[in-house]
């Protein structure tokens, strides 16, 4: 199979994670596309192939040449991300982009635009795998497991080219924080390795957000409306004050680059209890811990002005690699040079979300994360080039052949 067929056939499974769930993997679906690519695994002939209870595959390209060499790996997620359903992926591919907009849905007049995503530009003359309108794609990070065992099958195909053992490792759960949780890095048994679930071609980070999750528990008071003068307290109400304290300019919307920001994700509540959950994001350590702070000092404020209504709960996630990564720098050279003779220009930049390598790398692993070529993550506006998928096989594969050289 090519990079497509794999890539179509992988997004077929239903691998959607769920971050209220405390199993791992968070859903069972996961498992089943993780015994299909062990099977194709096993077809392809690799090695030391494991599948666990939670869904973390692993294999090995053995050695072909008695030449020394690190033993580096690649990994990437089965799961794609709960914010939108990954059930029935209907993709399409629209060949030689002509720089127009592109109907994805008659029926709702769903429309992946360049006047939205100018990104759409740099694909003119490509061909876009996207989606019906209906679901999201699945290229976050299906492309990678599918540019990953591309480029393996290519190495198999052709021994001609001499490598040292390689490892391959596909988990489950990276969308809600969890993917590297049950990771068994001495499993692995690598020197270093690289996800392979970035975005545009060219893109290799090392810098991810230090994150947590921060979920703000209101307590109201019912009373009944007709009766209610200065007896009833509106916990949604409250909520609302709490939100309206934090930074407005410091919503991802209005971020970019280092900056970092509070992301209210979701929020419920009735008169009697109310609850906000953000997620906070900074890249420098002690702006992040000034960003918790303040959730600190905000809740103490209105807890004085309303007594012990307010709860926080806060939950460390993960932090940023970059003082694992940077002093091992033959590990990003090797990749920029195999972005270069692929006619790649490398585009270093810091990650502005979290990868399972921020985990790896804190576990004894550096794991920086290479780009697997999807745009638009999380939604029904996700597309994949097919040029793209290729050139990650490519730089995979150089990478692979460099190691030894």
């Amino acid at each position: 199979m090519n990079v497509v067929e794999r890539f179509l056939k992988y997004v077929s499974f239903d691998t959607q994670s769920d971050e209220n769930s405390t199993s791992t993997p968070s859903t069972p679906k996961q498992l089943l596309l993780a015994e299909a690519i062990k099977q194709e695994m096993e077809t392809m002939g690799l090695e030391e192939i494991t599948l666990d209870e939670h869904a973390y595959l692993m294999a090995t390209l053995p050695s072909n040449t008695d030449r020394e060499a690190p033993v580096i790996g690649f990994i990437a997620h089965l799961d794609t991300s709960p914010d939108m359903s990954g059930a029935n992926v209907n993709p399409r591919i629209v060949k030689q982009y002509d720089g127009c907009d592109i109907l994805l849905n008659s029926e709702e007049n769903i429309v992946l635009s360049p006047t939205m995503f100018p990104e759409l530009n740099n694909h003119i003359g490509e061909d876009l795998i996207v989606t019906d309108g209906k679901t999201l794609l699945g290229a976050d990070d299906k492309a990678g497991i599918a540019e990953i065992m591309t480029a393996i099958g290519y190495l198999i195909d052709h021994p001609e080219i001499k490598h040292g053992k390689i490892r391959i490792g596909f988990n489950p759960d990276e969308e809600i924080g969890m993917g590297a949780s049950k990771f068994d890095v001495p499993l692995f048994g690598c020197d270093w390795a690289y996800t392979v679930d970035g975005s545009e071609v060219g893109e290799l980070e090392y810098e991810n957000f230090n994150a947590a999750s921060a979920k703000i528990t209101v307590k109201g008071r019912n009373v009944h409306p007709g009766y209610s003068k200065n007896k009833m307290v509106n916990a949604m109400l409250l909520a609302m004050k709490f939100a309206a304290m934090l930074p407005p300019e410091q919503r991802p919307e209005h971020t970019e680059g280092y900056e970092g920001f509070f992301h209210l994700t979701g929020m419920k509540g009735t008169v009697e209890e109310a609850s906000l959950s953000y997620i906070v994001r900074d890249h420098d350590a002690e702006k992040f811990e000034a960003r918790l702070q303040l959730l600190r000092d905000v809740t103490g404020y209105l807890n004085s002005l309303y007594p012990e209504a307010f709860q926080l709960e806060i939950k460390h996630q993960y932090k940023n690699m970059r003082e694992i990564v940077e002093p091992q720098r033959h590990i990003i050279d090797l990749a920029v040079k195999a972005m270069e003779l692929n006619g790649i220009t490398p585009v270093i930049k810091p990650i502005r979300g979290g990868t399972d390598g921020s985990q790896l790398s804190y576990k004894g692993l550096p794991c920086p994360n290479l780009f697997a070529g999807g745009l638009n993550f999380h939604g029904k506006y996700e597309f994949v080039p097919i040029q793209s998928m290729e050139k990650v096989v490519n730089v995979i594969i150089k990478i692979i052949e460099l190691n030894i050289n």
